[in-house]
């Protein structure tokens, strides 16, 4: 299997601006084509951490949509990140997997952040999303979803484990933790890509956009910068290493309710 090249995307957010925050990316990556097979964007990129979800919120198949389709295939790469949908009257907080070709999957955010009042905006997701890239196997999920190990715990034998995020500059000590622990208990690579600056409510962020590998050691961190930050994964490396420490086949057998 070829390696995998990612490139996490570490950016401000023009609060509830979307044609401000779309134009600010398709500038950062004019550089990226043919530079990359996958490109991670925050949670709910086109706006900020934002509640405001009725005025706010797109069909499936609005702009948003189209524009990472256009992206997608002018990169000639997935393009992955959270935003605001509405559908059956019903919002979501919704990450999209766009591919190339303009074909795409959805994963709805399971774990909604109650601290924020997010269950009273949002509804919750029901299942995880396991996507191929290059023979990759690939779980991504968003933001408050990381204190939960139970939804990421790896029984399908991914490969590459996936956080959006708009994660507060006070919490940034459980960011980093806890996204480590997740890579070494899942023996896979594990990234995290966060907003940074101010956002509309004045709470502040810091980025600390990471990655790990599967044993848990940071291949990357970038705190208060934006940036496309692009790295190489190797599989082979990971499979050797999960060969020489089988630890998942020891997991303990449960199944969701």
């Amino acid at each position: 299997m070829k390696d995998l090249r990612v490139t996490l995307v570490q950016s401000h957010l023009h609060w509830e601006d979307k044609g401000a925050n779309l134009a600010a990316f398709t500038e950062k990556w004019s550089e990226l084509k043919g530079q990359t097979d996958l490109v991670i964007l925050p949670e709910m990129f086109t706006t900020g951490f934002t509640m405001n979800a009725q005025p706010l919120a797109e069909p499936m198949g609005g702009p948003t949509l189209e524009w990472l389709a256009r992206q997608a295939a002018g990169l000639n790469a997935v393009i992955t990140g959270s935003f605001i949908v509405s559908e059956n009257s019903l919002y979501y907080n919704r990450l999209v997997w766009m591919r190339p070709d303009g074909s795409y999957e959805i994963y709805d955010k399971r774990h909604l952040f109650t601290l924020a009042g997010e269950q009273n905006a949002y509804t919750p997701g029901k299942e995880r999303l396991i996507m191929d890239i290059h023979g990759w196997k690939v779980l991504p999920l968003i933001c408050y979803d990381l204190r939960f190990p139970a939804w990421s715990r790896n029984t399908v034998g991914y490969d590459l484990l996936i956080y959006v995020a708009n994660w507060p500059e006070p919490r940034r000590h459980h960011w980093r933790c806890l996204l480590a622990a997740r890579a070494i208990e899942n023996q896979a690579y594990t990234l995290g890509v966060n907003r940074v600056g101010l956002d509309g409510n004045g709470f502040p962020h810091t980025g600390d956009t990471s990655a790990f590998t599967f044993a848990g050691e940071e291949l990357l961190h970038v705190a208060n910068a934006e940036g496309c930050f692009t790295l190489t994964l190797s599989h082979a490396e990971q499979l050797a290493f999960r060969q020489k420490l089988p630890f998942l086949a020891d997991q303990d057998r449960f199944e969701w309710l």
